[in-house]
């Protein structure tokens, strides 16, 4: 049966990635989008007389050609190799550089702060909970960041470079979107603009259409951007999990001149393009920011177990860390025995701090990493209810006031306990690669505030994502059971003692030597 700790953390992270960059495949839709707008729709009207169309939940509109044959020409240029797809991801990086920098400019100079008033619908026409809503739904678009991670051991200075560079493109992006969501709405009121293709319209609505042709080309470029990284992504991300035994071996194998994962590129070319005719836009969006925000909880633990494991030695014969070490000495038949003990050091990661042990000789007496793994357990069930309390308040829960303030209380202080009992316990401390400061404070708020945007997603979004978590994690689980069952059958058959049971049944096969010849013992 699978279950979390089976599974584990890497397992829940690489399947949410996957599923995140493969419900993110569609976007060349909004681009579409933008064509048919500047066509006058004519594509849409089009589709519609001589395809059809339907009405029924979570499917689209109609069907969505012209993006399925933009993610079939995407996939085609992956397959070709790196090359060419970087140099394409360059250019039309370059021009939706240039596209943004373009409407950010004219948008402030066609600004009517008039837009922001009250007969207009005010700045925050929904209050708190719409914009967290509205950050939880967009949340997608802060994917990526986690490759400058991944490529921290390439750096020439980890220390510095990782945080700078997750820093510097972090703030890029948030400031990309402020700017041009006030520009969009200082421009045209925000009831007065079109979903399918908004910055373009608000041009076209003041008279600009030249600029929303030029918007509308930058939406392209900007899909398209994106549709290569991810495209880049997926295949990798089933190699890799393929390698590790969570999904199928058949996705292991490689293009021999481009070294390009040709199966995966395949299957999911040909799934992805599916999923943009078939499925509606707003519903894989809301999957995709689901599937991003469950990541970040798991990281961030993982980050706490992380930090407070003991890490393992650069080498076989690099310096033995503190704790029990194995000594050897000669026994009288010449072989070389070992022998445990025990050698007296500080504190090992996960163990109380020396200074704290005299306080709270109660955890003291834990082995290490216990109290630990407890105290993350407890903070992140209490993080759990705190923002259950916090995001749908006393009438959802049906709770009295007084009912309503306790689970508050007892949940804050509970989520501050358990932070204060991990604090308390001695962190690895590795100079030779970034490590995430203050912990476990910055990651137990990142673990609070990233539940506390799930909470705003609608229920049949926690639906959809539930039955893939039930569904993937056991496939991985199965897979897994496999590799791990293969890798003990080679070991059995490679073992010494095997070994030597197979060659004392082959000495035995064999005829006996001839008087008067030497036999050498080993």
């Amino acid at each position: 049966m699978c279950s979390w700790g089976n599974c584990g953390p890497s397992s829940l992270a690489g399947y949410c990635s996957s599923s995140v960059s493969l419900v993110g495949l569609p976007w060349p839709a909004p681009g579409a989008a933008h064509l048919d707008a500047i066509l006058s729709h004519g594509i849409r009207s089009f589709t519609m007389a001589h395809v059809g169309s339907w009405q029924v939940p979570f499917l689209a509109q109609y069907p969505d050609f012209l993006a399925a044959g933009v993610i079939l020409l995407a996939s085609a240029f992956v397959y070709c190799g790196v090359h060419i797809c970087s140099w394409l991801n360059r250019t039309f990086s370059a021009i939706s550089l240039v596209v943004i920098l373009f409407i950010v400019t004219l948008g402030f100079v066609l600004a009517r702060p008039e837009n922001w008033s009250t007969e207009e619908g005010s700045f925050a026409p929904f209050g708190f909970s719409g914009i967290m809503a509205g950050a939880a739904t967009c949340f997608f678009a802060f994917l990526g960041f986690g490759a400058i991670a991944a490529s921290s051991e390439e750096g020439q200075n980890p220390k510095r470079a990782v945080p700078m560079a997750i820093a510097i493109s972090v703030g890029l992006m948030a400031g990309t979107n402020i700017l041009a969501s006030t520009v969009l709405t200082l421009m045209v009121p925000r009831h007065g603009l079109d979903p399918d293709w908004t910055l373009a319209d608000a041009f076209y609505q003041r008279g600009y259409s030249w600029a929303g042709f030029i918007v509308a080309a930058g939406a392209v470029c900007c899909m398209t951007t994106v549709l290569f990284n991810i495209l880049f992504a997926v295949p990798r991300i089933v190699h890799a999990m393929s390698t590790d035994g969570l999904f199928f071996q058949i996705f292991t194998r490689v293009h021999p001149r481009t070294q390009v994962p040709i199966v995966g590129i395949l299957v999911f070319g040909f799934l992805m393009p599916l999923l943009a005719v078939l499925l509606d836009l707003e519903a894989l969006i809301r999957f995709l920011s689901i599937g991003t925000l469950v990541t970040r909880p798991v990281v961030n633990t993982s980050i706490i177990v992380l930090r407070f494991q003991k890490s393992s030695p650069s080498s076989p014969l690099g310096s033995v860390s503190p704790g029990p070490v194995a000594e050897g000495y000669e026994h009288s038949s010449g072989h070389r025995r070992l022998e445990d003990t025990e050698q007296p050091s500080a504190a090992e990661p996960g163990q109380l701090r020396p200074a704290l042990r005299p306080f709270l000789g109660f955890i003291s007496g834990c082995r290490p990493g216990a109290a630990v793994a407890w105290a993350l357990r407890v903070l992140v069930v209490s993080a759990i209810i705190l923002d259950c309390v916090l995001a749908f308040g006393k009438s959802a829960l049906h709770l009295p006031p007084w009912g309503h303030t306790l689970l508050l209380l007892l949940s804050s202080v509970v989520f501050l306990l358990s932070l204060l009992v991990l604090g308390a316990h001695q962190q690895q401390r590795r100079q030779d690669t970034f490590q995430v400061p203050m912990v476990p404070l910055i990651p137990a708020a990142s673990i609070l505030l990233n539940v506390f945007l799930m909470l705003h997603l609608s229920s049949l979004t926690w639906l959809r994502f539930s039955i893939w978590l039930l569904i993937a994690p056991c496939r991985a689980q199965r897979h897994k059971d496999n590799r791990i069952l293969n890798e003990e059958r080679l070991d059995t058959a490679t073992s010494p003692l095997v070994l030597i049971g197979r060659l004392r049944e082959r000495s035995q096969k064999l005829p006996a030597e001839p008087r008067g010849t030497k036999i050498t013992e080993y």
